[in-house]
């Protein structure tokens, strides 16, 4: 599933490689993520369910947290790209209702989507201070467990949404660094074993650091 999303990305970004202005991000950081309600209905061997879940992030424990991106400056100001994040949420200890033994999104709650940015150059010496926001698909990896069955895999469970808002600093004339806050929504619908379904909408927050290299 990740190799065919980064060869999804390569192919879209390929086309503009010769032109200028083409970036490519790689960011991680902190990402948390608040209580969202779970809804469980028609599964053969989990009862249908409704219940609030709190979340947390664990961004630095395997497989961490992280992104990446592609964006071509159409203008001085103006950009569009692609950007995956490859988000996680773990139930808080003791959140999770007894009768499940796993309910996760750890390998992750993948997000991509493709976006527009605006840019304002050199505001403050070099620093360039950015918003971008954009639409797309989940692809989580769905983990849940509960009463002998176990659905265990990747799926693509509905539409997602990103906001972003930061700033880069140049370090040469191909490479920068960058901060930012990045924040998602994803309304997913996922497949179980017991052929049920787990509905669940889930906002993302992270605090990112970055590097870009400019061709």
């Amino acid at each position: 599933m990740k190799a065919a999303i980064a060869l999804w990305i390569a192919l879209l970004v390929a086309p503009t490689l010769a032109a200028a202005q083409v970036e490519l991000s790689f960011y991680g950081g902190v990402q948390s993520a608040p209580a969202s309600d779970i809804s469980i209905r028609g599964d053969s061997a989990i009862s249908n369910d409704a219940f609030s879940l709190d979340w947390e992030g664990r961004s630095f424990d395997a497989p961490p947290y992280y992104g990446l991106r592609a964006t071509q400056w159409r203008s001085p100001t103006f950009g569009i790209g692609v950007d995956f994040a490859h988000n996680k949420v773990y139930p808080v200890a003791d959140s999770l209702p007894d009768v499940y033994e796993v309910l996760e999104f750890t390998d992750g709650l993948n997000t991509l989507t493709v976006n527009a940015y605006r840019r304002w150059n050199d505001v403050v010496g070099n620093v360039t201070p950015y918003v971008g926001g954009g639409v797309g698909i989940s692809m989580p990896h769905v983990e849940v467990t509960a009463n002998g069955s176990e659905t265990f895999g990747y799926q693509l469970t509905g539409p997602a949404a990103t906001w972003i808002a930061g700033a880069s600093l140049p370090i040469s004339d191909s490479m920068s660094v960058f901060g930012e806050y990045k924040g998602t929504f994803s309304s997913n619908t996922a497949d179980l074993a017991g052929g049920g379904t787990l509905e669940t909408d889930i906002i993302t927050n992270a605090v990112n650091l970055g590097v870009s290299f400019n061709f």
